[in-house]
């Protein structure tokens, strides 16, 4: 595989000012590091630090069951135990029915609802009223991450919010797992950039991964571009809104973290789980959670593949790099992590352009073929 062959012309190009790709089998490591951090010229690093997006919910997945191995969280229980600010959601009548057309949820939303991003709560390829609500009143799918409010407002404003199916009839993107991170910090008594610093990140030695950069390390962290009228333009600076701790700790995206950080969490994903998790939990993740229904609900989300707990599985072999049983994400700051089980492979490439930018997508399928 000649990784860097099939990467640099998107650099070269300027699609992309720079990326840093990780592809490892077992001790066999490939690193590829090119262009730029922005546009201030800074070279890349191989220990650059991105904004994970997406590729966060992986982790908070993995944190979750983590939690349930240790009795503190029931998978099957309602959330409402914990979140009393949910105990009496309205459902839309139909999902592109008007806001005040509803009907009461005819089972109450669980923690096993929210890993399969089922519970009703998201963005979904239908035309809901419920979706411009969510980025209104929560900031849903906004870059900035320092608009949102703290969890216990957050919740009071979703609590207003009907969902735009029954728990477990459908499939919704996004929201659960911002929702599962407000969950797994009640439940364990504990912030979750704490839970998930003392939990998961320090016992795998991510020690770059957070939810902001420190000070000290703002020169290794990378601007975030996207396309603006033809052209890539600053969207957040590496001195932007990342640099203080949020009040919001976003368990759907709010991660920044390293190609190497990220290695580390695919290697025990692919050791079974190693010391943090057991195997019948990885299974958990890694295993296609979804029904036809579901997936014809998703539509471009999954793309026809199936849904773990926390990322993508393969379930088909519809696209040239697809491998049944891969299991990853991608993020909306033109991330990309994903474990290839019957390989015993990790790859991962983070840049730092929205998804949406010409270019990106055909990046991430480059890279994705060449692992493959």
């Amino acid at each position: 595989m000649d990784l860097r062959a099939a990467l640099s012309p998107y650099v070269e190009s300027g699609e992309v000012p720079g990326l840093v790709a990780v592809v490892a089998r077992g001790d066999d490591v490939q690193v590829e590091v090119l262009g730029q951090q922005g546009p201030d010229g800074v070279a890349m690093r191989r220990d650059s630090l991105f904004r994970a997006a997406s590729i966060t919910k992986p982790l908070t997945a993995a944190l979750a069951m983590g939690l349930v191995e240790d009795g503190l969280l029931d998978v099957d229980a309602p959330v409402s135990v914990l979140l009393p600010e949910l105990a009496s959601p309205q459902v839309l009548r139909t999902p592109t029915g008007p806001l005040d057309e509803t009907v009461p949820c005819a089972r109450p939303i669980t923690a096993r609802h929210l890993l399969g991003c089922t519970s009703g709560l998201g963005f979904t390829t239908v035309d809901s009223p419920v979706v411009p609500l969510l980025g209104e009143r929560l900031h849903q799918g906004s870059m900035q991450v320092g608009d949102v409010p703290a969890p216990d407002v957050w919740l009071r404003r979703l609590a207003g919010i009907p969902l735009i199916h029954q728990p477990g009839e459908g499939w919704t993107y996004n929201l659960s797992y911002d929702l599962l991170g407000v969950l797994l910090a009640r439940a364990a008594g504990a912030s979750l950039a704490d839970l998930m610093a003392d939990r998961l990140l320090e016992p795998l030695g991510m020690v770059d991964t957070g939810f902001h950069v420190p000070a000290a390390d703002v020169g290794r962290f990378t601007a975030l571009l996207g396309r603006r009228e033809g052209a890539l333009v600053v969207t957040d600076p590496s001195h932007g809104a990342f640099v203080s701790p949020p009040a919001f700790a976003s368990g759907a995206g709010g991660l920044v973290t390293t190609a190497d950080d990220w290695l580390a969490f695919g290697r025990m994903l692919l050791a079974d789980g190693g010391s943090l998790l057991s195997p019948a939990s990885v299974r958990l993740l890694t295993t296609d959670h979804t029904t036809p229904q579901q997936r014809e609900m998703a539509g471009f989300f999954l793309d026809g593949q199936g849904w773990g707990f926390g990322g993508g599985v393969d379930t088909s072999l519809r696209e040239p790099w697809n491998e049944i049983g891969r299991y990853g994400w991608i993020g909306g700051t033109g991330t990309s992590a994903y474990v290839h089980p019957d390989r015993g492979t990790v790859a991962v490439l983070l840049t730092q352009v929205e998804l949406g930018a010409p270019g990106i997508e055909d990046l991430l399928k480059t890279f994705w073929t060449a692992v493959v």
